[in-house]
């Protein structure tokens, strides 16, 4: 009978869909449609940053969706979540804590791979967008009855810069966990659907950005940790079966005594 570690030498010797490395191929593919689509989205709004292709849809989103000061759901801790994962928290989070815990636990490949997918996504390709691009932020219109951004923000609308953060954030999540463990990849799965639409909920609840930058930032986001992913895979599929040094050194104490 094969054990799991037999299957993953297979697929990694070449299956259909893999490369001789063991990379699927489909990752590559999706990460760079995605990027496509991003870069394609920025090229259409640079040209005319105060009032793009998507600015009559951006319009009708902010009319149904954005609230002002006197509303209550700003400060709701679902929106407070989405808020600080793409801020201070979220940084500490991504950057210090999870690749600290993974290499506490042996996964050091997974470690670098969180960190290089948070400098990518959030870090290079957001900022040098914005700078790029630098569409103007939803602003306030009394006479409409809309208000501009109820938090502080930097320059440049799009992208999303939380909306890249959560798409990383989705992809890395899935990533991490090993196939095999099916249970806990499908719950993975569901976590990494929900954060991008959450996130854009709450970027434009809260006027911070038109929706077409949170659908901008979240292929942005998706399409450069897709890709991470597909580079980083072999790495990754080599920590997955990785237990803890602290449990493989118990295992051993055991072993050294019934001996």
């Amino acid at each position: 009978m094969s054990t799991e570690r037999d299957v993953e030498k297979r697929i990694g010797g070449g299956a259909e869909g893999t490369t001789p490395q063991g990379r699927t191929r489909s990752l590559l593919v999706a990460g760079a449609l995605l990027l496509l689509t991003f870069f394609a989205m920025g090229i259409a709004v640079f040209a005319n940053p105060g009032h793009p292709w998507s600015q009559g849809l951006d319009d009708a989103w902010r009319v149904a969706v954005g609230v002002g000061p006197e509303s209550a759901l700003p400060g709701s801790p679902l929106a407070e979540f989405f808020q600080n994962l793409g801020q201070l928290p979220g940084f500490v989070l991504m950057m210090l804590v999870v690749p600290l815990a993974l290499v506490i636990v042996g996964r050091w490949r997974s470690a670098i791979f969180v960190v290089v997918a948070q400098l990518t996504g959030p870090g290079l390709v957001s900022q040098f967008a914005k700078n790029i691009v630098d569409r103007p932020r939803p602003a306030a219109d009394e006479a409409a009855g809309l208000f501009g951004p109820l938090v502080t923000v930097d320059h440049g609308s799009f992208p999303s810069g939380h909306a890249v953060t959560a798409a990383v954030v989705a992809v890395t999540l899935v990533a991490l966990i090993p196939p095999s463990r099916r249970l806990l990849r499908g719950i993975g799965i569901a976590i990494a659907v929900l954060l991008p639409l959450g996130m854009a909920w709450q970027r434009t609840l809260i006027n911070a950005h038109w929706v077409s930058d949170t659908v901008a930032g979240t292929f942005a986001g998706l399409g450069v940790a897709l890709l991470l992913a597909w580079a980083f895979q072999p790495w990754l599929r080599r920590d997955y079966g990785r237990r803890p040094w602290f449990v493989r050194n118990n295992s051993l104490t055991q072993a050294k005594e019934a001996s």
